[in-house]
């Protein structure tokens, strides 16, 4: 096409919108599931009034703790995603080539999830244990 405008960069702007979009899809699904385990404690509640005895090992402030948490780290995930979306929107306007580097709050925040995922996973196999 002859005369058309064209957006320098624009297949490197386009990747980078996508990777945020994926990072705040990511952060989306983290923070619905913190709801959920924050939410599970009221079921694990009415499932031991409906049942005549209450099982022994039954924490469920474990499960709100853990729950808000992942709301807050779904919230925090979305405010690093933004702040390197716009760092790499600055990086691909620039003229010269810049490192590219992992940060310490990704890192941070990857050893946070599976910190909670181990907890996660010892608490579940508490609770089916007490159950039984």
């Amino acid at each position: 096409m002859k005369g058309a405008a064209v957006i320098p960069h624009f297949t490197d702007h386009a990747a980078n919108e996508r990777t945020y979009l994926a990072w705040v899809r990511t952060a989306i699904s983290v923070m619905a599931f913190g709801f959920l385990l924050e939410r599970f404690d009221i079921f694990l509640l009415y499932a031991a009034k409906a049942t005549t005895q209450v099982p022994a090992g039954l924490h469920t402030k474990a499960s709100q703790w853990l729950g808000l948490s992942l709301l807050l780290v779904g919230a925090l995930m979305i405010v690093g995603a933004t702040g390197r979306f716009y760092r790499n929107r600055r990086a691909i306007e620039a003229e010269g080539s810049s490192m590219y580097g992992d940060s310490w709050a990704a890192r941070g925040m990857a050893l946070l999830l599976v910190l909670m995922a181990i907890f996660l996973t010892m608490y579940v196999a508490r609770q089916i244990a007490a159950l039984s």
